[in-house]
């Protein structure tokens, strides 16, 4: 638990003004520097592609799609993997051996043991492990031989990777796969292969190629202590976000409660109120944040921001249902000076429709407008489609 206790309290206010800051989404707070963008979200959601372009467009003036497949895969400033809750984020680099240790190779260590699970009915090998293990050595050789190569590049060179499985078996869905991803996922979750630029042309492709560690990263992929990268990361998150409930804490890193207390204790987090309910903040960030003027934002499909807390109602207010999906996901979303008033879309015509779900006054719908606007130009003809629709995305997009 907290360290130190503290009379220090948030108002609704301070908090939104703290966002509107810190995530770069006032006006006056917008970056051009993607990598900063990044850093201080604590890492941009990656699990739809596009979210990683359009969540820094939101924030950023003067920075366009080229800019940020530069910083990715030319400078190599920002890197693609696993992170926080076994989602994909897009991380600058010096913090990526800080979400390894926190989080990653624990991860790495269950998908290992799942991964070994679905293969074993093949019969392919009396001991599995050893079998995958020597498949990843073979696969890894292949990418440094290559420099750069994508899935099906490697499952040419590796005819292993075609190993056939069964996927969801019993369900209306199920079928034969080969095990390509997985063995891939793996070894990049592991930290020996690095997802880099997309197959494709466009800046929202799935298909990525990859590459060794070694050769992404300059110095490698640095081994740090548990403890301390848990304690780091919930700083950084923390200073980004805080203050936050604990709740939110251990959603948002995936965490145990075993493992986030030590981490608020060692990091000298501080018991603070927020609105009459329980928070932590850092203990050197309690001063009050300058206001901003009124700001509106179009942020996309699992935008950190939307995605930072568990609690949202102080921002969500009663509009997840057409603004979530089953599992969570967060749609598009527009923001109005630090709450979602609502949703919208992007169609293949290259038009932006979207809509409002609350009355938010002429003023308002007049920033919105214009916001709306930006967007759209900064899209420009690309067309894509979130991976995992809403109910008013859908319906908008229709």
């Amino acid at each position: 638990m907290p360290r130190h206790l503290t009379t220090a309290s948030f108002t609704l206010a301070e908090r939104r003004a703290r966002l509107a800051r810190r995530h770069h989404l006032a006006m006056e707070a917008r970056s051009r520097d993607p990598v900063e963008v990044a850093r201080d979200l604590v890492g941009l959601h990656a699990t739809d592609p596009a979210s990683i372009f359009l969540a820094v467009a939101a924030r950023t003036s003067g920075v366009e799609a080229g800019g940020i497949e530069r910083a990715m895969y030319d400078d190599r400033t920002l890197v693609r993997m696993l992170g926080m809750r076994r989602t994909l984020f897009v991380f600058p680099t010096e913090m990526v051996p800080v979400a390894q240790a926190a989080c990653t190779r624990a991860i790495a260590v269950q998908m290992r043991r799942r991964y070994e699970g679905f293969i074993k009915p093949t019969g392919v090998a009396k001991d599995i492990g050893k079998w995958l293990r020597d498949v990843e050595a073979s696969t890894l050789a292949a990418v440094r031989a290559r420099g750069e190569a994508s899935a099906s590049e490697l499952s040419r060179d590796e005819p292993r990777l075609r190993q056939k499985v069964m996927l969801n078996e019993g369900k209306s869905y199920g079928g034969p796969g080969n095990i390509t991803t997985w063995v891939l996922a793996l070894m990049a979750a592991d930290g020996r292969i690095v997802r880099g630029r997309p197959a494709g042309a466009s800046w929202h492709s799935t298909v990525y190629r990859y590459s060794p560690t070694e050769s992404w990263l300059s110095e490698g992929l640095r081994e740090i202590d548990k403890d301390g990268a848990q304690a780091e990361l919930i700083r950084r998150y923390l200073r980004s976000f805080g203050p936050a409930s604990e709740k939110d804490v251990r959603w948002w890193t995936g965490l145990t409660a075993g493992e986030v207390r030590p981490a608020l204790a060692a990091i000298g987090a501080t018991a603070v109120d927020i609105e009459g309910t329980p928070g932590l903040a850092l203990a050197d960030d309690l001063e009050p944040t300058r206001s901003v003027k009124p700001w509106a934002a179009f942020l996309p499909s699992l935008d950190p921001t939307v995605m930072g807390w568990t609690e949202r109602d102080w921002y969500l207010g009663d509009h997840g249902a057409p603004l979530f999906d089953r599992n969570g996901n967060a749609g598009p979303s527009i923001w109005w000076n630090g709450r979602i008033v609502g949703g919208w879309a992007w169609r293949k015509d290259g038009t932006l429709p979207y809509r409002l779900l609350e009355d938010v006054g002429r003023e308002a719908e007049m920033a919105i407008a214009t916001e709306a606007e930006r967007i759209r130009d900064w899209i420009g003809p690309v067309t894509f489609v979130p991976r995992f629709p809403t109910p008013l995305q859908r319906e908008l997009a229709a």
